[in-house]
């Protein structure tokens, strides 16, 4: 090892392998006498770091788990693949991890070397599939870009493209993303409108952060995932879904991923479901996908659209091959 600090460091990484490491081969793979590895791993204990260590023909030391989470150390390989763990949970969320995912992996990205972000970029292009969802694709480094921005609570630049087609270049103060249904949209302040502004990520491109740090902006209410739900569904048209499904509340919640009151159970066997989306499409395939009987109460145009659908399928299945 060229420096004492540069050997903690590689005594670190080794002790992180979860086995236990005879002083012997310590001192063989950083090239010191096994006094110098004891006077290391005391260093390491002053630092807070668990090490233990057994006495014996077949002791050795290794990194117990502390109080509190201490640095990890990742090699190349490791890095690159926690990365992309991380971008896969982003784009296909699972529910109650995707913000801290994508808190994890907007740290990550940050300090990524750039030889790892083009094997990181490599990966998503060539498996582009796994991070699209059932809505627009996002693209897992811009929304960790937007992440650091509102970590940092540091200005924006980005293009953004409107619902019309309309392209225009925005400078905002980003304040929270929301996942919201199948979308993640940014919440931020909108510096030359003067008003909060709600964006889709998946219509954001070049993203530049500005190096221009604010103070953050008082929302007008405490909680952003409220008033990003509210303010969209005062802006755009919503369907409320009522219906009985003959599957238990469980198995049901479970396959749609149902927000908590969005389903009630009747009995053992069935249940009701309470929910809203911004297209007939997306609540019919809902239903259907869940495979079981169903009863639609409202709204009359999922019934209207369930009988065209319906006669489509019937019409499909009788043509002749």
């Amino acid at each position: 090892m060229t420096t004492p600090s540069a050997r903690l460091l590689t005594l670190l990484s080794l002790l992180q392998t979860p086995r236990e490491w005879p002083g012997t081969e310590l001192a063989e793979r950083l090239e010191v006498s096994p006094r110098t590895v004891r006077r290391d791993v005391d260093r390491l204990r002053e630092l807070g770091y668990p090490v233990e260590a057994t006495m014996g023909a077949t002791g050795g030391y290794r990194l117990a788990a502390g109080k509190a989470m201490p640095p990890l150390l990742l090699d190349d390989e490791e890095a690159v693949a926690i990365a992309v763990a991380l971008s896969t949970a982003v784009g296909k969320p699972v529910s109650g991890i995707e913000q801290a995912s994508l808190r994890a992996l907007a740290k990550l990205e940050q300090v990524l070397p750039s030889r790892l972000r083009h094997r990181v970029g490599a990966f998503r292009t060539a498996t582009e599939s796994l991070f699209t969802g059932s809505a627009s694709p996002v693209d897992p480094h811009e929304l960790a870009v937007a992440a650091a921005a509102v970590a940092g609570h540091e200005r924006l630049r980005f293009a953004y493209r409107a619902g019309d087609g309309g392209r225009t270049r925005r400078l905002v103060e980003p304040h929270r993303l929301v996942l919201a249904g199948r979308r993640w949209y940014l919440l931020a302040y909108d510096t030359e409108r003067d008003d909060w502004r709600i964006f889709r990520v998946d219509r954001m491109a070049r993203l530049q952060p500005t190096g221009v740090r604010v103070p953050p902006r008082e929302l007008p209410e405490k909680d952003a995932a409220a008033f990003v739900t509210r303010r969209m569904y005062s802006l755009a048209p919503t369907y409320e879904v009522r219906a009985t499904v003959g599957l238990p509340a469980a198995q049901v919640a479970e396959r749609l991923g149902a927000a908590p009151g969005e389903v009630r159970p009747i009995d053992e066997s069935s249940c009701e479901l309470h929910g809203r989306a911004d297209t007939l499409e997306w609540l019919a395939s809902r239903l259907l996908m869940l495979g079981c009987e169903f009863q639609v109460h409202e709204p009359p145009e999922l019934l209207a659209h369930l009988r065209t659908v319906g006669a489509r399928a019937l019409r499909a299945a009788s043509t002749p091959p």
